[in-house]
């Protein structure tokens, strides 16, 4: 077994087997340092999420773009701030509704109200660390509404018209038009602003009066007026967006460069930690 000779095959002497067996060793192990190198010099991402098959869409959109992916789920053991160590970005999912006792109201009895409290915990926790150390934020869908919550605005807790719609004995994604600030961050990083017809899988939401303060609306659908993007100007990168870009064949492919900007972002952060590069 490993590096033991073995006998050498019929026709080969015995030093043409050594010759050969350990510059091949000597090859692996050399590769086996690189990959460990290159896994060093990638920013590693958290998703939250409720279950690993509910993270499995986001983790893959954001491997694809070059980080490593650190799941952080409600029921993992430890504290929520020890899992950013090492980290340099934080990415928020989608899931259930966020705990209406976040925003000081009750639950709608007809709204169909589902909340996860150890979620709303564990990220509360995670975007504290994460907003403290300026580290980029990627919030999407739920975690847009959860990134209003926790910078202290509130939420519609029913909307009609942004729901799953019934398609082929199962739940297939609505759709609506929205429009996009051109000034803003994400406009930019889309390479421009104005009209998108994006996906929309939420029965909650925000406009302008539960928007909190210090964030600001970037994008608006059109139907209704509710708010589809926010972002911090007090931060250096922390997006939010009420759509599900991770659902790629679902939005305009111009959605792909917002993850690619998060892992950039990302990998600032983990140079900025290691105090080597560009900020």
């Amino acid at each position: 077994l490993g590096d033991t000779p073995r006998p050498p095959p019929k026709g080969l002497r015995p030093s043409g087997l050594l010759l050969f067996q350990q510059p091949a060793n000597a090859m692996v192990k050399r590769m086996d340092r690189g990959k460990r190198a290159t896994a060093l010099m990638l920013p590693v991402v958290i998703v939250t999420a409720s279950t690993e098959a509910a993270a499995l869409a986001y983790q893959r959109v954001v491997e694809r773009r070059g980080a490593q992916v650190r799941l952080a789920l409600p029921d993992a053991p430890g504290r929520a701030r020890d899992a950013l160590d090492g980290a340099s970005g934080l990415l928020l999912s989608g899931g259930e509704d966020v705990d209406p006792a976040l925003y000081g109201a009750a639950p709608n009895p007809g709204a169909g109200v589902e909340v996860n409290r150890a979620r709303d915990e564990l990220e509360r926790s995670l975007l504290a660390a994460a907003l403290e150390r300026d580290l980029p934020v990627l919030a999407i869908c739920r975690g847009m509404q959860f990134l209003n919550v926790f910078m202290g605005g509130k939420l519609i807790q029913d909307l009609p018209h942004h729901k799953v719609v019934g398609q082929d004995g199962g739940w297939g994604s609505a759709y609506h038009q929205v429009y996009l600030a051109p000034g803003s961050k994400l406009a930019a990083i889309l390479g421009a602003g104005g009209f998108l017809r994006v996906n929309s899988r939420h029965h909650q939401g925000l406009r302008d009066a539960q928007k909190a303060p210090p964030l600001l609306a970037t994008a608006y659908s059109v139907q209704d007026g509710l708010v589809e993007a926010l972002e911090s100007p007090a931060h250096d990168w922390v997006i939010g967006v009420q759509c599900h870009p991770e659902r790629e064949e679902e939005v305009p492919r111009a959605f792909g460069r917002l993850f690619e900007a998060f892992v950039e972002r990302a990998g600032r952060a983990l140079r900025r930690h290691q105090g080597v590069g560009r900020p």
